[in-house]
């Protein structure tokens, strides 16, 4: 009978012991497109650190809704991002910026849209990629200088 009573004194304890609180928050920092063919700039706050995220649909899979992310582990990562975006903006079709994880490709061509267009194709280390525009680059480098 000691035995049940000492027993259930421990259980609320060991089971108390399992549950952990965590409090994190998405922050949507630039969403410069949305619709079919979302991307989004997210700043991802946790209890001791800050990371960020590049979340856009896998352009490769055309069928099915397929999101894939691009995570930075801090602010700098965020910053070499911009620094390659703006890099580009300067340079010539054919220009790559080549990170750790990705690849940011300038293609001022692209069949079907106006002439003098410029596009950039962002290639993951797993396979996935998007595209997007100056415009939408602008709108991210603008968004990075502010962080």
């Amino acid at each position: 009978m000691k035995k049940l009573i000492i027993l259930s004194l421990f259980i609320p304890m060991l089971s108390k012991a399992q549950f952990v609180i965590v409090n994190t928050s998405t922050i949507s920092l630039i969403d410069p497109r949305t619709g079919t063919w979302p991307l989004d700039l997210q700043r991802v706050i946790r209890e001791s650190d800050t990371s960020y995220m590049m979340v856009f649909r896998d352009q490769q899979e055309s069928s099915s809704v397929n999101m894939s992310t691009l995570k930075f582990s801090d602010v700098q990562q965020v910053r070499y991002f911009g620094k390659g975006l703006t890099a580009l903006k300067t340079g010539s079709t054919g220009d790559i910026a080549k990170f750790k994880d990705y690849t940011i490709k300038r293609m001022d061509v692209k069949k079907g849209a106006p002439k003098g267009t410029v596009w950039y194709i962002l290639t993951c280390e797993d396979g996935s990629l998007t595209n997007f525009q100056q415009p939408e680059a602008d709108k991210m480098i603008a968004a990075i200088k502010g962080i």
